[in-house]
């Protein structure tokens, strides 16, 4: 297979590195606490923690942890927004020889049920804002261990009982709840620092985390991420980003926004794992939505690297309080999770003076795959090249390779890519070639020099916000309603969420409203896999076999 990608690669930027510098993501973390102890790994509400102190919190949590009767291997869940808990739990479940289960803090409560039971974990750090969702559901769960946060826990005295005062009393964002036996996140850490803590001899394959993703058949699987696959990509992208980190004057710690999720696998290795690497500093956002907030955290820091979805460029670029925040620090903006239009990208650009540079994977993937050169001067529409030490072949249906210019299904082989489908040798068989490639499901197209870009999807998935939704899920849970006779659920182009979910469906009962269908996918859909519109029909166009045309619905 000849590589035309490389001869486009920037000036420093090699075409393989060495991924296997470290035997596991714990002897990356090691060596990090020890290098970097002194500097400040994340700010949250405007106070800083240092390595030191994510070393010292996690070391006695993972003490914690192995004082609970877990075995090497067992899942550990974690379901909180962007606090400084999240980084802490992470490395605590790590270096406890544990497999980290990144869960949607927002999930309904089915939703938490299915990934539980499917990761089996045996323990789940909550936070308490939304400890009532897990309340509905730990009588089904393996689940029975549970340790509950407040969002202000690791702030210090006396921020701590203020920001945990406002967030419950004054702002009410703490639904009442009941999980007895639950033990509280500094009691946990307070009683690891009295106890006894073991090393695990931690190996490249062994499992890191498990990463849900949903499937095409509507049930979300976990990508089964090892070790050796997280500290490939980390140092894949160490090394992709470097022509940009150049720019950072010399000594001047590394500082990036984290306002996409940690649970989201772009988040949590682009963010949190590679700036561990790079002795770099986390300003942790803990909802991105609320863009005043965003704008005050971020106000009189100076920043150099943001990556982001195209929702979050656009809507800064458009806010008031945008020159309230100075840019001139950024070196590196990087958009992935969703494509990146034009509009934004220019006037990103415009407003900051560093462009967009888009990239692509998937939790699959660990997630980067592909990434336009950071030193890229405007917007391309492509995904860009691939990274070092991956692959990438265009395949058709029966898994040939296609000729260059034509479109084919992006198959993608490299040190990043997982293990295969948690539990599920058979969703793992429909996307794993026999040499090694991963079938994306996405179809691209490569040009002379080497550069892809993405021209559709094979599978029915629709994208918002970076987020992926299946339609086989949406229907599954709609025509399970009562006075619903059947529905189809198909993306529809949206001005800020790049697509959104469009339901049309056929009542069996006419007296069912709108207003009913929403409540009801409200109680069980996430908020970005409910229909933003919702459309009656008296019958649904099918093949003559009976199969839904999604296509037609669509168009």
């Amino acid at each position: 297979m000849e590589r035309i990608w490389l001869k486009q690669y920037p000036a420093g930027v090699p075409g393989t590195i060495d991924v296997a510098q470290y035997p596991s993501l714990v002897a990356l973390l090691e060596e990090s606490f020890r290098k970097y102890a002194a500097r400040m790994a994340y700010r949250f509400m405007g106070k800083s923690i240092s390595f030191a102190q994510v070393d010292d919190a996690s070391r006695a949590l993972a003490a914690y942890l192995q004082s609970q009767g877990l075995a090497k291997g067992d899942r550990v869940a974690i379901m909180m927004p962007n606090v400084p808990q999240y980084p802490v739990a992470v490395a605590a479940i790590l270096r406890a020889g544990y497999v980290v289960v990144n869960v949607n803090p927002l999930y309904t409560p089915r939703e938490l049920e299915h990934q539980l039971k499917d990761s089996g974990a045996k323990l789940i750090l909550v936070v308490e804002n939304f400890a009532t969702t897990l309340q509905q559901v730990i009588a089904n769960v393996p689940t029975k261990k549970v340790i509950v946060t407040a969002l202000g826990d690791l702030l210090g005295f006396p921020k701590r009982l203020i920001v945990n005062y406002v967030v419950r009393n004054v702002k009410k964002m703490v639904p009442a709840y009941s999980l007895p036996g639950a033990v509280s996140f500094n009691d946990a850490v307070a009683r690891g620092r009295t106890l006894p803590f073991t090393a695990p001899d931690v190996k490249p394959d062994d499992i890191a985390v498990l990463q849900y993703t949903g499937g095409t058949t509507g049930v979300s699987k976990g990508a089964v991420l090892l070790h050796r696959n997280l500290v490939a990509n980390i140092l894949q992208s160490e090394a992709w980003y470097q022509p940009a980190l150049k720019k950072i004057p010399a000594g001047e710690q590394v500082v990036t926004i984290c306002a996409l999720p940690i649970y989201h696998i772009f988040g949590f290795n682009t963010n949190v794992m590679l700036s561990m690497r790079m002795g770099g500093a986390n300003i942790l956002v803990a909802n991105p939505r609320d863009l005043s907030a965003v704008f005050k955290d971020l106000a009189g820091q100076r920043f150099h690297s943001f990556p982001a979805v195209n929702t979050l460029f656009n809507a800064m670029a458009h806010h008031a309080d945008f020159n309230t925040v100075d840019w001139s620090g950024l070196v590196i903006s990087v958009g992935g999770g969703m494509a990146v239009t034009s509009a934004t990208a220019k006037l990103w650009l415009e407003k900051t003076g560093c462009p967009i540079v888009e990239g692509y994977g998937l939790s699959e993937t660990s997630p980067s795959a592909t990434c336009n050169p950071v030193d890229s001067t405007a917007y391309s529409g492509n995904i860009g090249l691939p990274m070092p030490n991956t692959d990438l072949v265009l395949l058709d249906d029966d898994g040939n390779e296609v000729a260059q210019g034509t479109p084919g299904e992006i198959g993608i082989r490299g040190p990043q890519v997982m293990a295969g489908y948690w539990q599920r040798p058979d969703e793992t068989a429909k996307v794993m070639t026999a040499d090694g490639f991963f079938r994306t499901g996405d179809i691209g197209v490569m040009d002379e020099r080497g550069y892809f870009r993405i021209v559709d999807r094979k599978k029915d998935m629709i994208l918002v916000s970076g987020f992926n939704v299946y339609p086989n899920e949406v229907e599954d849970v709609v025509s399970q309603m009562a006075g619903i006779l059947e529905c189809a659920a198909v993306g529809v182009p949206d001005a800020k969420a790049g697509e959104a979910v469009k339901l049309v469906i056929v009542r069996s009962n006419p007296a069912v409203t709108e207003a009913e269908v929403r409540a009801y996918c409200e109680a069980n859909l996430t908020g970005y896999k409910r229909p933003k519109v919702i459309e009656f029909r008296t019958e649904l166009p099918k093949t003559p076999v009976g199969k839904i045309l999604r296509r037609e619905l669509r168009d």
